[in-house]
């Protein structure tokens, strides 16, 4: 490892290990207390979308969905350029900033629109310190936050094993790889993965099912748009 990037990763383990004090592993919310989450009307998701090739422009969106229908209220999506590095486990430095910007836009705009808890494509709590992008947007916009991913992370000895598997979420009848959900700000794991299964019409929960299709369409219009002119 150069020694900038060295300087920069240490820089961001302090920063994450402050960070993580203030996550939340609780149920801070009345809905999240109700069998049928009584009271939960908005639920967001987020998404970066990269063209191939490209890993510094991306597609940051945004969706809000009615629930528990799962109707889109609003998207918003915007191209982004990426300035910080990829470096693994770090993942909430290059990508949060842009998905917070989109979260700050609809707090500005549309108030009455901010999702009462945001879906995150990625780890929360199950990643190598505790704080993945789940975390991260979560203490950075105080909104109750979910992890799910759609690998396993090999964390503290964790492998992928049949007795594993079993505690994964199978999110709906139809899917027959599991989700990993995680903790990412103010929930409980319990809730987190009672809510992301009633999330789900699919494998991924809808929220972030909507803002990847959304933003690679978003993209391959743009790709199209490009070669035309």
């Amino acid at each position: 490892m150069a020694a900038p990037e060295a300087e920069l990763v240490l820089k961001w383990e302090r920063e994450q290990s402050r960070l993580r004090e203030s996550v939340k592993e609780e149920d801070t919310e009345d809905w999240q207390r109700s069998p049928d989450f009584s009271g939960l009307e908005k639920v967001g998701g987020v998404d970066l979308s990269f063209i191939k090739g490209d890993d510094i422009n991306a597609c940051a969106h945004l969706v809000v969905l009615t629930y528990p229908h799962m109707k889109v209220l609003y998207e918003d999506c915007k191209m982004v350029t990426l300035n910080a590095p990829y470096v693994a486990g770090f993942l909430g430095f290059r990508e949060a900033p842009p998905l917070l910007q989109a979260l700050e836009k609809l707090k500005n705009v549309q108030p009455n629109l901010m999702p009462q808890v945001l879906f995150v494509d990625g780890n929360g709590l199950f990643h190598y310190r505790e704080f993945g992008l789940a975390c991260h947007l979560g203490v950075l916009s105080d909104l109750p936050c979910v992890g799910v991913a759609k690998n396993l992370l090999h964390v503290e000895g964790v492998v992928r094993s049949e007795e594993h598997q079993s505690q994964a979420l199978r999110s709906s009848q139809s899917s027959i790889k599991p989700v990993y959900v995680s903790v990412g700000h103010r929930i409980t794991l319990e809730t987190a993965v009672r809510l992301t299964h009633t999330c789900c019409l699919y494998r991924v929960p809808e929220p972030i099912r909507q803002a990847d299709i959304r933003s690679r369409e978003f993209l391959r219009c743009r790709v199209l748009t490009s070669d035309i002119t």
